[in-house]
C-alpha cells in the first residue's frame, strides 16, 4: 500500500522516499518520536503483533543511554554516533548534554532523507550535527565537515555502533571495520556496540530478521563468539560483552525482547588486548 504525503513538514526532504517503510523512521516511531510516516506506523503496526520490535527498540535505546552516561562519567565530551538514524527520543546528544553540556556529538547515516529529518531537528543546537556518509568510508566519516568541525581526534572519542552492525553483512568484514576506526581514534577513547543476536530467542529473531527484509534493509544476528572479533584492541568494561539489558540495566527480565541483542563498552588502552 502506498500512501502519499501532502504537505510535509519542514523536515521532509523533498528527495526523499515517502512511500515505503524506511528503518530510521520505523525507529522513530518506536520510540514515541514524531518523524514517520503513516506508511511506517501501518507497517509497524501489522509487524508489531508477531514480533515486540517497539520493546526491542526501547531496550536498545535504554542501553545507549547507560552506555552514553557511563562514558560521560569516564570524561568523555565528544561522541561519534555510527549509522545513528534519525536522532530523536532520547539520543545522543539529550542523553550526554543533560550530564554535560558541553558534549558534542556527530552523527553519521548515509539515508539522504534521515539526514534531512536530522538537520532540521539539530538546527538549534550548535554542539550536535549529521554527517551523510556511509560509516564503512572510515576515512570519509572522519574527514567530514561536520566531525573536523565540531570533534578534536587528538583527543579521546566514544565511538557508538548501536544497532549499526547487523546491516553488515559478513563480506564488508565488521571487525575489521571497527579496527579502522579503533586504529583512528586515541587511547583513552571508547567503543559502544550492541548487535542482535539469536543466541537466546532463535525463532523470534528468526523473524524479525524476514521483516526487515521487506524494508529493504536487510540484517544479520551474530552470536557472542561471532561479536568477540570486534572489540580487539579494547579493555570491556565490566559486565563485559552481555544481553544489552543486563549492562549495568537496571533489574531487567531475561527473556523475550530483552533477550536479542548483546551490547558492550570498551576502552582503548596503550597495551590493550589484540595490540
Amino acid at each position: 500500500m502506498r500512501c502519499a504525503v501532502q504537505n510535509p513538514p519542514r523536515w521532509v526532504s523533498t528527495t526523499g522516499d515517502v512511500e515505503r517503510p524506511n528503518v530510521a523512521r520505523l525507529f522513530d516511531y518506536y520510540l514515541g518520536g514524531a518523524h514517520n510516516f503513516a506508511v511506517d506506523r501501518e507497517f509497524a503496526e501489522q509487524s508489531m503483533p508477531q514480533i515486540p520490535t517497539a520493546q526491542m527498540v526501547q531496550h536498545s535505546r535504554a542501553f545507549l543511554r547507560r552506555a552514553v552516561r557511563a562514558c560521560v562519567a569516564a570524561g568523555i565530551r565528544q561522541f561519534l554516533d555510527l549509522g545513528s538514524g534519525i536522532p530523536t527520543a532520547g539520543n545522543v546528544h539529550e542523553a550526554a548534554q543533560q550530564v554535560d553540556p558541553t558534549c558534542r556529538v556527530v552523527y553519521v547515516d548515509n539515508e539522504p532523507a534521515t539526514v534531512a529529518h536530522s538537520r532540521a531537528m539539530l538546527r538549534d543546537n550548535p554542539s550536535a550535527a549529521i554527517a551523510e556518509v556511509d560509516v564503512r568510508d572510515v576515512g570519509a566519516v572522519l574527514s567530514s565537515p561536520e566531525v573536523r568541525g565540531l570533534l578534536d581526534l587528538s583527543r579521546p572519542v566514544a565511538v557508538l555502533m548501536v544497532g549499526i552492525l547487523p546491516y553488515l553483512t559478513d563480506a564488508d568484514r565488521p571487525a575489521e571495520l571497527v579496527a579502522r576506526y579503533r586504529d583512528a581514534v586515541v587511547d583513552g577513547s571508547y567503543l559502544v556496540v550492541s548487535h542482535l543476536t539469536a543466541d537466546e530467542q532463535p525463532e523470534m529473531v528468526e523473524k524479525l530478521v524476514g521483516v526487515a527484509g521487506e524494508t529493504l534493509s536487510p540484517i544479520v544476528a551474530r552470536s557472542k563468539a561471532e561479536l568477540e572479533p570486534v572489540f580487539a584492541g579494547f579493555e570491556l568494561l565490566e559486565p563485559g560483552l552481555v544481553l544489552a539489558a543486563r549492562w549495568r540495566g537496571e533489574g531487567e527480565p531475561e527473556g523475550g525482547a530483552e533477550a536479542v541483542a548483546y551490547g558492550a563498552v570498551g576502552v582503548k588502552r596503550p597495551s590493550g588486548p589484540g595490540r
